[in-house]
């Protein structure tokens, strides 16, 4: 009897770990099922940034994917300020300002999300939903000024990178 508590411990470990496990496979299954352009495999490789993923229930999963998009933020935010510092031409500047714009609300916006999560209510996920909609704009938001100028993006491929991001955060975080 005493040799069976330890395996029935093990098991139950084993079951929990295996059910955490597939709640981030079903998360991303979601999530490419209405995202088939950044796919499954882009939100695994996104969730495996952060360890605690592979665990996770469903509002922990939803709490790391905005931890990792506020990240993300931060590192955009950084990269504008680097090219405005070195930016000569006046209108390229000026998009570059508004791209700083909408990353700082990005900022913003997330830790609303991630206070909205951290409540644990269903209106704290709404208002985190909310504020995450507002995050996925950013990146499309920022290249809009570049595109009415008919000039490259030196941001295109940190907004597209920012923006399957902030997807994978509003999917996870609608679900809840």
């Amino acid at each position: 009897m005493k040799l069976l508590q330890p395996l029935c411990a093990l098991v139950f470990l084993l079951a929990c770990s295996t059910s955490n496990a597939s709640v981030l496979q079903d998360e991303c299954k979601s999530f490419a099922a209405g995202h088939p352009d950044i796919g499954y495999a882009y939100c695994i490789k996104f969730f495996k940034a952060d360890k605690g993923s592979a665990g996770a229930d469903k509002r922990g999963l939803a709490a790391i994917a905005v931890k990792i998009t506020a990240a993300a933020a931060k590192s955009a935010a950084k990269d504008i300020a680097s090219l405005r510092a070195s930016e000569k031409d006046k209108r390229r500047l000026e998009c570059l300002r508004a791209c700083a714009e909408v990353y700082s609300s990005a900022v913003s916006e997330a830790a609303v999300a991630a206070r909205g999560i951290a409540s644990g209510s269903g209106s704290g996920a709404e208002d985190a939903a909310t504020a995450l909609s507002a995050v996925v704009d950013a990146p499309t938001t920022c290249e809009q000024g570049f595109q009415e100028l008919h000039v490259l993006s030196p941001l295109a491929a940190v907004d597209a990178e920012f923006g399957k991001a902030a997807s994978v955060a509003l999917s996870v975080t609608a679900a809840l």
